[in-house]
This record gives structure tokens, sequence and C-alpha cells, in this order.
């Protein structure tokens, strides 16, 4: 009997024991979670702080020297002013160049009536802007006139007419540039090309996805021609569009040029027609209304 309460006794104070044991362990596990964080957050700053200390000392000036982050107001302010002055330096350049577009009509003048009519001319020009005065602008322009009836008779055709087409250098001269309203001379000289040709109807056949159709055209059953020099001299009234302070480039034109074309006298028979005569030179008044930049 006093074995078996020995041995009872003895389990007893086992267990008391691990019991003890089992709450130590469980109070230090508490007590190493609980200073985790703080030991982290030392360390933390520790690393941040010796990060800093590198940085000052590898920069010659301290912190003081270190870069910043630029402003975003300023850096706006510097996009808006690149933005600026790359619109303003494309605007300087587009204004340096000349270009412009016009038609109308002509006629003869200083006896050259009896050999060409009254017809019309369209005139495409570009070139340079020295200042706000002065361009310099290469012009094709090209002339479409009929001919007169008795030079038509001489040869014995049915109709006709003439073509003249040419490259000048053209200078334009503005004398109120900075007004609305602008009077400018101009002139200059170049190549001339003048071809004169008589035409016969002929009968031929139009056909279009349903029919066919007989009538007639004009064909070109003689022609001559001739290349040479000429000049031309006139002014002109432009408008300025795009506002009181001239913001567009745009203006509205209208002018009047006399042109002489240093033609040969022409004595001739156009394959096979009966015998031409045209005097020589060619002069003609052309009206044109068009837009320039």
């Amino acid at each position: 009997m006093s074995s078996f309460r020995w041995i009872l006794l003895t389990r007893r104070v086992s267990f008391l024991f691990g019991t003890a044991i089992f709450a130590t362990g469980l109070a230090s596990a508490q007590t190493n979670v609980s200073l985790s964080p703080s030991s982290s957050t030392a360390v933390s700053s520790g690393d941040e702080s010796s990060s800093l200390q590198l940085m000052a000392s590898l920069s010659p000036n301290g912190m003081a020297a270190l870069p910043s982050a630029p402003s975003p107001s300023v850096s706006a302010a510097g996009s808006a002013a690149g933005q600026d002055q790359q619109q303003g330096w494309k605007h300087a350049v587009a204004s340096k160049y000349a270009l412009e577009f016009s038609g109308g009509f002509n006629a003869p003048i200083n006896g050259s009536s009896p050999y060409v009519t009254w017809g019309g001319q369209f005139t495409v020009g570009a070139g340079v802007n020295f200042n706000k005065y002065v361009a310099l602008l290469t012009e094709y322009q090209f002339i479409d006139d009929k001919l007169p009836g008795a030079l038509i008779a001489e040869t014995g055709a049915d109709g006709g007419h003439a073509h003249i087409w040419s490259f000048t250098l053209d200078p334009v001269v503005s004398l109120f540039p900075k007004s609305t309203n602008d009077i400018y001379f101009t002139g200059g000289g170049g190549f001339y090309r003048k071809v004169t040709s008589f035409t016969d109807p002929e009968e031929t056949e139009y056909c279009d996805y349903y029919y066919c159709e007989a009538g007639t055209t004009n064909v070109v059953v003689g022609h001559f021609s001739s290349n040479q020099g000429g000049w031309n001299v006139g002014a002109g009234y432009q408008r300025h569009l795009g506002g009181t302070y001239h913001e567009s480039r745009m203006k509205l034109f209208a002018e009047v040029r006399y042109v002489y074309v240093d033609t040969p006298a022409v004595v001739s028979t156009p394959n096979g027609l009966d015998t031409t005569t045209v005097a020589a030179g060619t002069k003609l008044l052309p009206v044109s209304f068009g837009v320039r930049w």
C-alpha cells in the first residue's frame, strides 16, 4: 500500500513540474513576439540612418548638394515655354515662304488684236518673303486665247486657238503691308512659249455604258510655235484676312498686268493650209483674282 502511494505522489509531482516548465516557455515566447516590432523598427531606423550617412559622405556639399524633384508647376511652365518656342520657330520658318493661286481673263492690246482675241488664264506661284515689304515669286502662267475669224479664214481652217505658257521670276513689293488693305507692284520676266493651232471639226462617236452617239470634235490640222523671252509689269490690290493684327497670312488679291512676249513674225503654211501672216510681238493685258500667303 505504501508503494502505491509513493508512485502516485511521484506522478503528481512530475505533472506539476511539467506544467510549470510549459508555462515558463509560453511566457518567454510571448515576450519575444512583443519585442520583435520594436527591434525591427530599430533595425530599419539603423539602416535608414546608415544610408543617409553614406549619401551625405558621397556628396561633396552634404545633403544640400543632392538633387531634388522639380516642382510640378515649374515643369509645366517649362513645357509650355518649350511648346511656344517650337511653334514660334515653325511660324517664323513658314512665314519665309510665299505661295499664290489665281485665275482670270485677258485681252489683246496695241496691235495684237488681229492675231489673238480674248481668253482665260491661270497662274501658280511660289517663292520667298524677304520681309513684310518684298517677296520674290517663281510663277507659271497658262493663257488660252481664241484666234480672230479673219486669221482663221486665211488658212481655210474652221477654228483655232493660241496657247501661251511661261515661267517667270517676279518680285512683289507691298506699299502698306501692315494695313488690312494693301497696294502692291509686281513685274518680271522669263521664258515664254506660244503655240498657234488651227482646227477643223471631225466626226466622232461618243459611247457610254448604255449607247453610242455620233458627234463632232475639233482636231488640230495645222500649227506653228515659237520659244522666246518676255516680260510683264503690273499692280494690284490685296486684303489681309485673319483679324486686325493679321494672325493669318492669307490675302485675297486682284491685279492687272501688261505682258509682252517677243514672238517673231510668221509667214507660214501650217501643215498644207493656206499661207498665214502674223506680226511680231504679242501684247496682252491679263486680269487676275486669287489668294496669296
